[in-house]
């Protein structure tokens, strides 16, 4: 299988490189350091020789030919960080790759992620640009862009596993929660509010659980990496906003996956929140990738009035809407035109599933699958070509 060739550049320095499982990160070391130390602690014997002894990493680092020391999900053993610590610090030249794929262990035990000795850099999902002439939006929205996944030779099925060796292998047996029965409901429960504003105490309603029990799942699925949240923008608010953040699972497929599709649920309804997600997705990579500035926002009146995305930052400010609809009408527009009346600084895009580019009251309509071909890390949103 043709090897795909990443858009996330590697620093200098030593660095945590964070990301789900699946998402590539041990594919693209070996493909950019391939002399580099390895210590692959997913390997039940390197796991259990460095748990009994961390200071063993001194002894590795001294006879690697190399300088650069990878050590694959650092956070199964958190001591190990200390040793890192004292190599960065004694001036050999060693630079540390450290991949994790969740932050719960590193909070537990107070880790401070090295003082800032070593940056924090994420590998997402693949971007439609990296994948090129093999990219189809319908196959992004049906099993996601997850590498494990979109890579095998039966991504359904891969995916419909995938869920599942999260909760065998990082929720059960790390014991991050006491009842996985109410955990695996609450995973579906929550899949309801993929795109959009996270109510609490519904979802608490709706797995029978207190909701102190849904704040910590959340966190759960957040230091898993797992699922994200987008904060209302507030920046110079003209009228009255509300508070709470939406949420998305990392990715469409695994979003998929989990929500329930029967006769009561609409397939329209579905197929919506895979699409914001997947642009969701797309933009946080964008941002991280391009070592931009900006941030991912939305806005939402009390009255309902709403942009599902806001990228802000020093030279960039769009507000971004998604329609699942091959036709663009004026009420799909009804939220960019109230935002650009309150910041006509802004510049406004609306994506769909038709197959124009239209230009409606100041307006840039684009098909969806365009925009993601063409979304490229340190490149501008929208290229000349759009224009």
């Amino acid at each position: 299988m043709e090897m795909v060739v990443r858009f996330f550049k590697a620093p200098k320095q030593s660095f945590f490189l964070f990301g789900p499982r699946g998402t590539g990160k041990s594919t693209w070391l070996k493909q950019q350091y391939p002399d580099a130390a390895m210590v692959d602690l997913l390997a039940p014997e390197v796991f259990r020789a460095f748990s009994a002894r961390p200071e063993r990493l001194r002894e590795v680092a001294s006879g690697a030919e190399g300088k650069t020391i990878i050590i694959d999900e650092v956070q199964k053993i958190p001591e190990l960080l200390d040793v890192v610590h004292e190599l960065i610090e004694d001036g050999s030249g060693f630079q540390f790759v450290l991949t994790c794929s969740s932050a719960r262990k590193l909070k537990r035990t107070g880790v401070d992620l090295l003082a800032g000795r070593a940056i924090v850099k994420t590998m997402h999902p693949f971007m439609a640009a990296e994948l090129e002439d093999s990219y189809s939006l319908d196959a992004s929205l049906q099993s996601g862009l997850v590498p494990l996944i979109a890579r095998s030779l039966d991504p359904h099925e891969t995916l419909a596993s995938y869920v599942a060796l999260y909760l065998r292998e990082e929720v059960q047996m790390e014991g991050i929660v006491r009842n996985i029965g109410a955990f695996s409901r609450f995973l579906e429960a929550v899949s309801f509010s993929h795109g959009s504003t996270l109510n609490v105490s519904e979802v608490a309603r709706e797995c029978q659980v207190k909701r102190k029990t849904v704040d910590n799942y959340l966190a759960v699925l957040d230091d898993l990496l797992l699922s994200f949240r987008v904060p209302v923008f507030s920046r110079r608010a003209k009228r009255h906003l509300i508070s709470h953040p939406k949420f998305y699972y990392f990715d469409s497929g695994v979003f998929r996956s989990l929500r329930p599709a029967g006769p009561l649920d609409s397939p329209q309804e579905i197929d919506g929140g895979a699409l914001e997600g997947l642009i969701a997705q797309h933009l946080r990579a964008w941002i991280a990738y391009g070592n931009q500035t900006c941030t991912l926002h939305y806005w939402r009146t009390k009255s309902g009035v709403e942009v599902d995305f806001i990228l802000y930052g020093k030279d960039t400010f769009w507000a971004i809407e998604v329609k699942n609809s091959s036709r663009v009408n004026s009420k799909m527009l009804k939220g960019l035109t109230a935002f650009r009346e309150d910041y006509p600084e802004a510049r406004a895009l609306l994506l769909y599933r038709g197959e124009e580019r239209l230009l409606i009251n100041e307006i840039l309509c684009i098909p969806c699958e365009q925009f993601l071909e063409r979304l490229v890390p340190g490149q501008s949103i929208i290229t000349e070509e759009f224009l």
